[in-house]
């Protein structure tokens, strides 16, 4: 078991890892640096290997997939998660460990946003997204997560063997978010100075169509994590719609004993219907997820002990 892990998920970054390896070595000479390669054609791999670190792979495309390896291969006291493309620095690096083994954080958060991201980042709808993101997470949510969308973050070993990975892309990072807030996880946030990627390395983030991505993935974790709220409004606005178009019918059958527009009537009782199932149906989930965070935290003391077993055949 390492004591410090630092995971690089890399694609066709050729320009900029050799330098992302040499920081880490320098700032967290005791850490252990493995390179993913998600397919890259650039040489990626074999300069990481050359800088000195361990360079393993996955053939499934896309971050998300490759998290998902790397956590499941890499057992660690605590882990560093960052990009390739030498936007973040490594020297936030010790303060965001510290956090991890001495305040018993479990995810600390690289925030970009408080710093120099909105004045280096050249793309002004990925600022306006990242905006965005995180409002909309911090208030569904009830968290004060500083930046959402960091590729830039610090684990504890709990965190990372209990997080569930089912994003397959770049919206990874608000899943890993979501997951903090709704288990109740201790976040932390480290403000670190962001710079733009230098000449000639590309991102792979394509503004719109992962940005869609990502707020399909907030309406989907708000339905899984806040049932009540998410299947409430339906039920309000249908049963809203549903009283709206009948109050009229009723007073007309108040004044002359008559229900003129009878299939109006029939209508309304069916959309009340469904407004009556939808709110019964958050109130279910409702109480499967307090049963699943019940099951959670039973599931940490597990994986506590197992990696208090780990520590000592290090």
């Amino acid at each position: 078991m390492d004591k410090i892990a630092v995971l690089v998920p890399c694609y066709n970054e050729s320009r900029t890892i050799k330098k992302v390896v040499e920081d880490f070595k320098r700032v967290l000479p005791e850490a252990v640096i493995y390179i993913y390669d998600n397919n890259s054609t650039d040489g990626t791999d074999e300069i990481a290997r050359g800088a000195g670190a361990i360079v393993r792979y996955e053939y499934k495309q896309g971050k998300g997939n490759v998290i998902r390896r790397m956590f499941r291969d890499i057992d660690a006291e605590c882990y560093i998660m960052i990009d390739g493309d030498d936007t973040y620095p490594a020297e936030a690096a010790p303060e965001m460990v510290k956090m991890v083994f001495e305040q018993n954080a479990d995810m600390v958060v690289g925030d970009r946003l408080s710093s120099t991201y909105f004045t280096e980042n050249k793309r002004p709808f990925h600022n306006f997204g990242n905006s965005l993101v995180r409002k909309s997470i911090n208030v569904l949510f009830e968290t004060d997560i500083k930046d959402i969308m960091t590729g830039y973050r610090a684990f504890s070993y709990l965190f990372v063997k209990t997080f569930p990975v089912l994003s397959k892309g770049f919206e990874i990072e608000t899943e890993m978010s979501i997951h903090a807030a709704d288990k109740n996880m201790q976040v932390e946030n480290v403000v670190i100075e962001y710079r733009d990627r230098p000449e000639g390395s590309v991102s792979k983030l394509n503004t719109f169509s992962d940005g869609f991505r990502v707020l399909k993935t907030i309406a989907r974790l708000y339905q899984t994590y806040k049932p009540m709220n998410f299947f409430g409004i339906i039920a309000a606005v249908l049963a809203l719609l549903s009283i709206g178009f009948m109050i009229p019918i009723l007073i007309q059958y108040g004044q002359t004993g008559l229900v003129p527009h009878f299939p109006t009537l029939i209508a309304c009782g069916f959309v009340m219907l469904a407004a009556i199932q939808s709110f019964f149906s958050g109130l279910i989930l409702t109480t499967l997820g307090q049963k699943n965070r019940q099951d959670f935290e039973m599931q940490l003391q597990t994986m506590r002990i197992q990696r208090d077993k780990l520590s000592q055949h290090k």
